[in-house]
Parts: C-alpha cells; sequence; structure tokens
C-alpha cells in the first residue's frame, strides 16, 4: 500500500504501523497534524481517550469506515461512535437535537456519555452499521479532542482492539492487537476512566440507557428523571438482545474461560479454590480475580485484586487491564468475584458477563 493512500490496507496486509508516545497533557502539534492528515486520507490512527484506547477513522468518509470493521474484525452491522469535538459539529451530523439531549450534552459532554440521535444525511450508513441513527461523543482527552479537530472534525471510532478482546486502557495492548493493522498508534498515559462511555438513546419516546459505563443511571436520572436501561441489559433472555454499539456479539473475552461466581463470600471462596484445584490437576493454569480484601484467600496461578468492595470505581478502571494481564500470563481458567449492581457496579457487571459468555454460577 502506499502511505499516500493509507485508506486502501487490508487487515489481511502487513502494514508498517507508525508508532507515536505523547505527552497526554501536553500533545505535540507536528504528531497530532500527522495524524489528522491520514484520517483525512481515510486512514486509521489508533488513539487515547478518557475511557478507553479508540480506533479512529473519518465518520464521514465510508471507505474510512469500512476499514475499521476490517482491522478490528468487527460485524459491519455493528454500529461505530462519532466523535467530536465541539457541540456545534452536531448540526452537519444529525436531524435534530432534542430538548434532553441538550441537557445531557450540557451536563456530561465533554466526558464520557454517548448520544443516540436521528443522523443527517451527511454519515454514511456504513458508520452507522446500516442504522438511521447516529451514536454521537465528545470525548474529555485532551490528545482525542486534537486529533478530532485536526481531522477534519468527526471520527468514528470504537475500542482500539481486535473485535472481542478485553477493550486496551494502556498503549502497549492496542499495539498488540494493530501493529501492522493501521497507520498510526498514539500512546498516551492508562485511559484515567477505564470503561467505555454510557450509551442513551435519545430516538425513541422515552430516554434509554443502551449501554452502562461510568456516567450512572442515577446520574442521568437527575437530569432527565424516568429514564430507563434496556431490557437486553437487565433480562437473562438471550433473544432479548441490547441495541448498542459493541453490545450485540460476545465482547470483552479473554483468551481463557471465564466464570463470575456468585454468592456469599465463604461459598464462593471455597467454590473457587475447589475449581482452581481441579484445573490444576488437569495441567491447566488458573486465575482468580478478587476483590483486594480476599485476594488472599485463594489458590492460584494468578491472583489479580480490583480494589476494595467499596471503591467500584477501581474496580471498573482494573477489569480489562486484569483481564489483559489473564492473557499475557497464558492463564487458561478463570474465576472471578461479581459485584453488586447499582452504579458504576451495573456497568461493571454488563462487561463481566459480556466477557464470560454469560458463565453464571450461583451459590
Amino acid at each position: 500500500m502506499s502511505r499516500d493512500d493509507p485508506g486502501n490496507q487490508s487487515a489481511d496486509t502487513k502494514m508498517n504501523t507508525i508508532i507515536e508516545h505523547i505527552d497526554p497533557n501536553n500533545p505535540d502539534p507536528e504528531v497530532i497534524a500527522r495524524a489528522g492528515d491520514i484520517i483525512k486520507k481515510g486512514g486509521l490512527v489508533a488513539f487515547p481517550t478518557e475511557t478507553v484506547y479508540g480506533l479512529g477513522g473519518d465518520a464521514l468518509n465510508p471507505e474510512a469506515s469500512a476499514g475499521i470493521y476490517a482491522a478490528k474484525g468487527r460485524p459491519s452491522d455493528n454500529p461505530l461512535i462519532v466523535h467530536i469535538a465541539e457541540t456545534d459539529s452536531l448540526d452537519r451530523i444529525v436531524r435534530r437535537i432534542p430538548d434532553g439531549a441538550g441537557k445531557l450534552a450540557d451536563r456530561f459532554w465533554p466526558g464520557p456519555l454517548t448520544i443516540i440521535f436521528e443522523k443527517s444525511d451527511a454519515v454514511p450508513v456504513q458508520t452507522t452499521g446500516g442504522l438511521d441513527t447516529v451514536a454521537v461523543r465528545f470525548p474529555e482527552d485532551r490528545t482525542a479532542q486534537a486529533l478530532i479537530k485536526a481531522s477534519g472534525g468527526y471520527i468514528a471510532a470504537p475500542s482500539a482492539n481486535i473485535s472481542g478482546r478485553p477493550s486496551p486502557t494502556r498503549g502497549e495492548y492496542v499495539i498488540q492487537d494493530l501493529d501492522g493493522r493501521v497507520d498510526m498508534i498514539i500512546c498516551g498515559d492508562d485511559s484515567r476512566i477505564g470503561l467505555e462511555s454510557t450509551i442513551v438513546d435519545m430516538t425513541s419516546e422515552e430516554p434509554v440507557i443502551l449501554r452502562p459505563g461510568f456516567i450512572t443511571l442515577e446520574e442521568l436520572g437527575e437530569v432527565l428523571p424516568g429514564i430507563t436501561l434496556d431490557r437486553g441489559l437487565i433480562s437473562e433472555d438471550p433473544d432479548i438482545r441490547p441495541k448498542a454499539p459493541g453490545m450485540k456479539y460476545r465482547h470483552y473475552a479473554p483468551r481463557g474461560e471465564l466464570t463470575i461466581v456468585e454468592g456469599d463470600n465463604e461459598s464462593v471462596i471455597s467454590y473457587i479454590n475447589m475449581k482452581t484445584g481441579e484445573a490444576s490437576e488437569k495441567g491447566l493454569r488458573t486465575g482468580v480475580i478478587a476483590h483486594d480484601e480476599r485476594t488472599g484467600m485463594y489458590k492460584a496461578d494468578l491472583i489479580a485484586g480490583i480494589g476494595r468492595e467499596t471503591e467500584p470505581e477501581e474496580a471498573a478502571h482494573r477489569i480489562y487491564t486484569v483481564l489483559r494481564r489473564m492473557d499475557d500470563e497464558k492463564i487458561d481458567v478463570i474465576y472471578t468475584e461479581s459485584m453488586s449492581e447499582g452504579g458504576i457496579g451495573t456497568a461493571f457487571m454488563n462487561r463481566l458477563t459480556k466477557a464470560a459468555g454469560h458463565h453464571i454460577v450461583r451459590l
């Protein structure tokens, strides 16, 4: 592929990926300008945000969106989120801004909130997965904002990982997944939040949370009383599927077999130690994910703490890094404690359940 035409790259062809490390508080304008030029030409750039790292292409270029799907190995009916760096940018890509959406934007933008609008004709269906709606986010990360502006104002960006794997919160994991598949990778600090944005659908009669995230149901309810969770998030019926980007398919999964164990602490510890012991006898490498106050009570090849039970935000921040560690250590079977629902615990359990393929043992 010619470097003057980065948009024609097939995911099956090894690319010479440019890797840049930047100061997140003072992004190098030369690096940002080069990255913006790549996106303007139809190429792909992975970059940091406050949630997780994103894989960006020109949201208004259907070939760039197709390139994102190819690089990730992502199904093309899975919509991409369009990232903007100015609220006024909405005017070009949405048909209207409902009052409730305006209130959410005023309260939570820039930040980890994605809002779904009716799309304008400027947004190709290749970006929206064939839908007549568009998901939009205004990130707070300085590098992300600078890149969006340098590239023309509209970047379509899912998480910067191979589809189905844990989302990357560190540049090293982006390199691990996408080196040779994209034009440039920009590495900054670890993602501050470590969990994808909350997604709210404002195109239905009542506002609905399609994906829980760092901004909770309770916080959103302060702005939009009556907002609810999509039934697909709370139902155990496998035929009821959530509608949000990233939620239709199995996601966030480590390579090892992951099982969630729910119950009182004593029963959970006893069950997990029994199962890791059985796995070890078969020659399998074992892993346990637990709250910090109980890590010393488990037996496994790798025991990873996710923070204390009183620190759910820390657990959300750590979870993808922990799942990646399990892969790094070649863990075959993984058992994890659960977390109480409510607040950010809802988002944490949503991701963990997807990563486990809904494999939950209730004691």
